[in-house]
């Protein structure tokens, strides 16, 4: 990194020099045209016309013989690398299977679709606009799905009430991972991106980290669903009700997690979040010792009790994500400072007394 002093010319006009280097290396010579671009998180930077012209939206691949599940691959990679057109060519032409792979890619990613397709070229593109789109939202739509799906699957556990299949809402939950890490990944490309969307770099950061953690919240309550599915009966009632308290409290660190991270609860939240982890922990631990000895209980409870410890798992991460942010933006040194000057309040008015 260098420093340069700002200075002043005719007018008040602010300027600062150029690195020679930087310069040179991009082609930039006295009388040359330069775009500056300001950002939400106070970042000016300054592109060449020719650098920003190279940016990479668009791609041809050639894809013959693949196989349709490696087509699929192709696709989904290309959309959470955040490129917005695809051309997949195949001169021979296309089999019925990987069309069919095509169109579920386009049927399961969100803005996905066929624009134009020929014998031997299919063009897919992502209609997408990041100024349209909310991720915070998406988060909070996201945790809905995983934890909609982790409290009828505790409840086909539990009870052996069935409910909607889990497949199709895990399909749900991938979807929206899935875009939230296509801008995850074109925000770390494009500044412009960042500027669409209403976010810091850290923000988006812990946002995708956040949709990252529930999209695993998601595939366990799916694990749940099949252990339930599985079962020759209903468990022991007491065994019953201990999992059924357990998997509401990792229910609700899930959620208060999530809740301190779009800014809906405040610091201490986290901290009792990351306590109540400590909490189920140590019961899930319990029950994990009564069931093995217990010698007559079913052995596939063991495999949805390790899918609750590890949701709960996930719901700390998430809080642990919380805090991190409350440190970065001062919060946490906000909110000790304050419980320090109530605790100072409170002795000054004991010794008084």
């Amino acid at each position: 990194m260098e420093t340069r002093k700002i200075q002043t010319v005719g007018g008040g006009t602010y300027t600062v020099s150029l690195p020679k280097e930087w310069a040179e290396s991009e082609g930039c010579t006295a009388g040359a045209t330069v775009n500056l671009h300001t950002h939400i998180d106070g970042l000016l930077v300054i592109q060449t016309p020719e650098s920003q012209s190279t940016a990479r939206n668009r791609v041809t691949l050639s894809v013959g013989n693949d196989d349709p599940a490696e087509i699929e691959q192709l696709l989904r990679a290309a959309y959470a690398a955040g490129l917005e057109s695809v051309v997949l060519e195949a001169p021979d032409g296309y089999t019925d299977e990987q069309h069919r792979a095509v169109e579920r890619v386009t049927r399961n990613l969100t803005g996905v679709t066929v624009v134009e397709a020929t014998e031997s070229q299919v063009t897919v593109r992502t209609m997408l606009d990041a100024g349209e789109v909310s991720v915070s939202q998406s988060v909070r739509q996201l945790q809905f799905v995983a934890l909609s799906m982790h409290r009828d699957a505790m409840a086909a556990l539990t009870t052996g009430t069935t409910g909607d299949r889990w497949a199709d809402r895990d399909e749900q939950a991938d979807r929206l991972y899935a875009m939230i890490d296509r801008y995850f990944e074109r925000g770390l490309a494009r500044l412009d991106e960042i500027d669409a969307l209403g976010l810091t770099r850290p923000e988006l950061f812990t946002l995708w980290g956040t949709a990252n953690e529930l999209e695993r919240v998601a595939d366990h309550a799916e694990r749940i669903g099949t252990v339930a599915d599985r079962l020759d009966g209903e468990p022991d009632a007491s065994i019953a009700a201990a999992l059924d308290d357990i998997a509401r409290d990792v229910h609700a660190v899930v959620e208060d997690a999530v809740r301190v991270v779009i800014g809906d609860a405040c610091v201490a939240t986290a901290r009792q979040t990351l306590a109540d982890r400590r909490d189920v922990r140590e019961r899930i631990t319990g029950l994990d010792r009564r069931l093995f000895e217990s010698g007559d209980a079913d052995y596939r409870l063991t495999r949805a009790l390790d899918s609750l410890a590890r949701t709960a798992e996930h719901g700390g991460n998430i809080a642990e994500l919380g805090l991190r942010m409350a440190v970065r933006d001062g919060a946490l040194a906000e909110s000790t400072a304050g419980t320090d000057d109530a605790n100072a309040s409170g002795s000054a008015a004991e010794s008084e007394s």
